[in-house]
C-alpha cells in the first residue's frame, strides 16, 4: 500500500476517535485509542518511538519521541491545542527528516470537527518511501 493510501486510511481512524470521544481529552488517550485502532486494522505501529539523535560522535538515543508511527513510513504527531503554532510544524518537520520518513500528519484532537486539525506534511527527501 502506497503511503498516500495509508494516510486516508489512518485519517479514517482518527476521525472514528474523534467521533466516538470527542475534544477535551489528554492527547495520551487520543494516542492510546488510535493506537488500539490501527493495531485492530491490522496496521504495525510503534507508540512513543525513541528518535534517536547523532550529533558528530555523539548519539543520544532517545533525543525525541514520536507518538505514533505507523508501518515505518508515517509519522502521527497528536496535539490537544487550540491551534497549531509554528513550533507544531517545526517539531514534525524535524521527526520527519531525522528520521527519513515521507509522510507526517499533524493531528489537533482540540477541535469539533477533527477535519480542520488535521495538517499534512511531506518530506520530500526521503528514500524510505
Amino acid at each position: 500500500m502506497d503511503v498516500n493510501t495509508l494516510s486516508n486510511r489512518v485519517i479514517g481512524l482518527a476521525l472514528e476517535v474523534h467521533t466516538q470521544l470527542g475534544p477535551g481529552l489528554l492527547e495520551s488517550a487520543y494516542c492510546e485509542c488510535l493506537a488500539y485502532e490501527l493495531y485492530n486494522h491490522g496496521y504495525k505501529v510503534e507508540v512513543q518511538k525513541p528518535l534517536p539523535i547523532v550529533y558528530k560522535e555523539i548519539k543520544l538515543e532517545h533525543g525525541y519521541r514520536l507518538d505514533l508511527l505507523v508501518e515505518d513510513r508515517l509519522v502521527l504527531e497528536l496535539k490537544t491545542v487550540e491551534c497549531f503554532t509554528d513550533v507544531h510544524f517545526a517539531q514534525i518537520l524535524t521527526y520527519l527528516r531525522l528520521g527519513n520518513y515521507p509522510l507526517g500528519l499533524l493531528i489537533n484532537f482540540h477541535t469539533k470537527s477533527l477535519k480542520d486539525g488535521i495538517k499534512r506534511f511531506i518530506n520530500q527527501k526521503a528514500t524510505n518511501i
